[in-house]
């Protein structure tokens, strides 16, 4: 079964086997931005649950650019704690654990940033103008200085016990933001033809290589497409994955989608497509013929015959899993001896469908899971939606509630 077959990365490293745990963003980091125990009793639980590869939540190259109030930080002059042990946890079992770096640009919540910066001064649609403020266009010294943030974020995850980073470069965050035409209208060397926008994503790659060294595994997720008009292509995509992998990049994770796209929490797709379960492995397919570097594959995997599939027909290299495993941490251990298993993610509801049209069920209610095994606990598949939404907004409390509305 190629599922339990090892894989070198182009810098040397190996994987055990074609499981990886894909970012989820944990959120629980103590004040200050710093870690605790929690961590490292989340991780142990995922690297003893079979996975050859964990990829944490976005940890944060600025403190003072944070997509959520709870983001663990990586930058000069914090000093972390709790992250050893974090990593010694989460690389138990020969598993590879990655620190999934990253910068929110536009896509963090006025709470957070008054006033965010990404590459122009464009405004996220409505509703979600509601949420985030109109950004102020970065200036190139700017840039430069959020490149070697993700530089030093890198050298301070390896030197913390991390085995790899990834550069979060999907899902409308800042490095997605440089790639796409319709947030990117800059008319200087970050922006306009598609090869001044990936200029961002080449030079952060640069800056972590620099900073870690060619035996130390680096990787990208990016997106096959922004699935908006004016957006992000796959043809885009495709040109930016070959000019990557010609820079050395270890490993490519394929998602899609944004903010204000959401495919990458799957979407109703034609009969064919459900079949085959992954939401992007038609782009994987298309994007196996341009380039040689490890891809991994994540979202909308379900069954051993889906994942056996996707390998097989070297569409992918790795099966990527991520709220899978928030509800059963050990599926892969279970998959690979064979056991009769398959995901048990299900459509969340709350029985009210304006409540779920404008509550984020999918991440509270999976974070609420991750915070569970943080704890200790087990994950609880059966609790109630409408309890967790609840349960969500007494904890925010009215400043909370004042800070959604607004």
């Amino acid at each position: 079964m190629k599922l339990s077959t090892p894989l070198t990365l182009p810098c040397g490293v190996t994987l055990k086997n074609r499981f990886a745990k894909s970012a989820m963003s944990e959120n629980m980091a103590s004040s200050g931005h710093l870690g605790n125990p929690k961590f490292a009793t989340l991780y142990r639980r995922w690297s003893n649950g079979g996975a050859g590869l964990l990829i944490t939540g976005n940890i944060m190259v600025d403190s003072s650019a944070l997509g959520e109030p709870h983001n663990i930080v990586f930058e000069k002059g914090l000093e972390q704690q709790g992250i050893k042990s974090w990593t010694g946890a989460g690389r138990e079992n020969e598993t590879h654990l990655w620190a999934q770096l990253n910068h929110p640009g536009k896509q963090s919540p006025k709470f957070l940033s008054p006033t965010p910066v990404a590459p122009s001064a464009v405004a996220l649609k409505a509703p979600l103008d509601k949420i985030f403020n109109k950004p102020r266009e970065l200036r190139e010294d700017e840039i430069l200085a959020i490149i070697a943030r993700f530089g030093i974020a890198a050298a301070i995850a390896k030197d913390h016990g991390f085995t790899g980073v990834q550069i979060h470069g999907a899902h409308g965050y800042l490095v997605s933001q440089f790639l796409s035409p319709h947030h990117n209208r800059r008319e200087d060397r970050w922006g306009g033809s598609l090869e001044n926008r990936m200029r961002f994503a080449c030079e952060v790659y640069k800056s972590i290589r620099e900073n870690v060294g060619a035996d130390f595994p680096v990787g990208i997720k990016l997106n096959s497409a922004d699935f908006q008009k004016g957006g992000f292509s796959e043809e885009d995509s495709m040109e930016v994955v070959k000019e990557l992998s010609a820079l050395g990049m270890d490993l490519i994770e394929i998602s899609g989608g944004n903010y204000e796209s959401q495919e990458m929490m799957g979407k109703p797709k034609k009969e064919s497509t459900k079949k085959r379960e992954a939401y992007f492995l038609e782009y994987c397919e298309k994007v196996r013929k341009v380039t040689d570097t490890p891809l991994m594959l994540t979202g909308g995997f379900r069954t051993l015959d889906g994942m056996n599939e996707a390998l097989a027909t070297d569409s992918c290299d790795v099966i990527g899993l991520g709220r899978s495993l928030v509800i059963n941490p050990e599926f892969p251990k279970q998959l690979l001896a064979g056991e009769s298993v398959k995901s048990e993610v299900q459509q969340l509801t709350t029985g009210f469908k304006s409540l779920d049209k404008n509550f984020p069920l999918e991440i509270t209610w999976y974070t609420q899971q991750i915070h569970r095994m943080g704890q200790g606990k087990d994950p609880d598949p059966k609790q109630s939606v409408l309890a967790s939404v609840l349960h969500t907004l007494f904890s925010m409390g009215i400043q909370g509630l004042k800070r959604v509305r607004s």
